[in-house]
């Protein structure tokens, strides 16, 4: 009997010892045998996972089944007309989502929905046609809660052709790899070029997932499954090591628009690398240089003099980088307090808020929302040209209008 039990419980032991294994084990990445795959990460990360995955940085790009769709389709398919002659119509077909194109009733071409970019402000589209990615013509706008030009496309006529290329996927995904060229026998030219004219469709991985901000993770995820009582990082980059500027750029990456030179593919892109080895600016972001509020967060901040004049300030002062932006502007003006606790509003700005109402809304006056001159969109039936609108990262004194 007593070696009945001592069997028993050897069984059970392995069982639960096989069971804590490496998820990464079973996960071939396509960026690399060094990568773990973000499922590997919930093991002992579940809190920071779950809340990044329901992220916008999590949802950047994602396959376009109709849940991943914005846009309300309970009060019929969405249409929107060019003229007399020409629509387009958004419709469900066979548990696919299309763009229709019609010419006086007739259908003249369709293109599925198969890769949404982004989720919170705005969502547009692709479809795949001869190994690339394509632009759909109409995207969905949160702000107007309706379909309207994708940026850039007219309201007169439809078009297909717009390719969207691999850069465009560099802030929008995780991975994609396109065909590369050997440059090195050619002279003054980089060691490989991308080659746009493919991508290989497989290799995407969606969102911006927990290894593309902290750097591949197998080793990493292997040392701790097995020395679980070590609590400090191994083998993977620690953001509390880097320098103020090394957490900048692991940001600035994508957050600080995209009007420099390129020098190498923003995917090979690891934490504490410096952003210059890969993107060369054209412009003094502490100067004077007038930057769009769309894709441009790093270099408004740091035209701030609270950013010039501080020491440790950096995007995580006020953003989890694993949550969307909170819509409690109050929490906001907690931090801004643990600065400026001293600052007093002129007897003008007082007439227009109560100075308890003023304590809790910095964000409002300080960080103002603004139209991006980079994203306009026009409504069906629609001449008026309408602007995205985001909030500005330049925290100034704005005056009243």
């Amino acid at each position: 009997m007593a070696k009945t039990k001592i069997l028993f419980t050897i069984a059970a032991l392995v069982t639960f010892l096989t069971s804590c294994n490496n998820k990464s084990d079973e996960y071939i990445d396509p960026r690399g045998t060094d990568y773990a795959g973000s499922e590997s990460c919930i093991q002992c990360h579940q809190t920071q996972y779950e809340s990044a995955f329901h992220s916008s940085h999590s949802k950047a790009t994602a396959p376009a089944i109709p849940e991943n769709v914005l846009g309300d389709f309970s009060k019929g398919n969405p249409v929107f007309v060019y003229d007399k002659n020409t629509k387009l119509v958004v419709e469900e077909r066979n548990d696919s989502l299309y763009q229709v194109l019609y010419k006086n009733g007739k259908e003249m071409e369709a293109h599925r929905f198969e890769i949404v970019f982004g989720t919170k402000h705005a969502q547009t589209s692709v479809y795949w046609h001869n190994n690339n990615t394509y632009e759909l013509p109409l995207s969905y706008y949160t702000s107007v809660h309706s379909w309207a030009t994708s940026p850039g496309f007219p309201s007169d006529k439809p078009y297909f052709d717009r390719k969207v290329v691999k850069d465009c996927y560099s802030c929008h995904s995780s991975n994609i790899s396109s065909r590369t060229v050997d440059q090195s026998s050619r002279e003054n030219s980089f060691l490989t070029m991308d080659a746009e004219d493919i991508i290989n469709k497989k290799t995407i991985v969606y969102g911006i997932d927990c290894e593309r901000c902290h750097g591949p993770a197998k080793q990493h995820a292997e040392f701790h499954l097995k020395n679980p009582n070590v609590k400090v990082a191994n083998s993977i980059v620690s953001y509390q090591s880097l320098s103020r500027q090394q957490k900048l750029d692991a940001c600035a990456l994508c957050h600080s628009g995209n009007d420099g030179i390129k020098v190498k593919s923003r995917f090979e892109f690891k934490p504490g690398d410096n952003l210059s080895e890969y993107m060369r600016s054209m412009s003094d972001p502490s100067g004077t240089a007038e930057f769009d509020v769309h894709g441009n967060q790093y270099r408004l901040l740091a035209q701030s003099k609270c950013f010039i004049k501080s020491e440790k300030m950096d995007c995580i002062t006020c953003h989890n980088p694993h949550e969307n932006a909170s819509q409690n502007l109050a929490s906001y003006s907690k931090i801004c307090m643990s600065c400026h606790q001293e600052i007093k509003h002129s007897a003008a700005t007082l007439k227009t808020m109560p100075v308890s109402l003023l304590a809790n809304n910095c964000v409002e006056c300080h960080m103002t929302k603004k139209s991006s001159n980079a994203i306009r969109f026009q409504l069906s039936n629609n001449a008026e040209m309408s602007n995205y609108i985001l909030r500005t990262h330049k925290i100034a004194i704005y005056p009243k209008t």
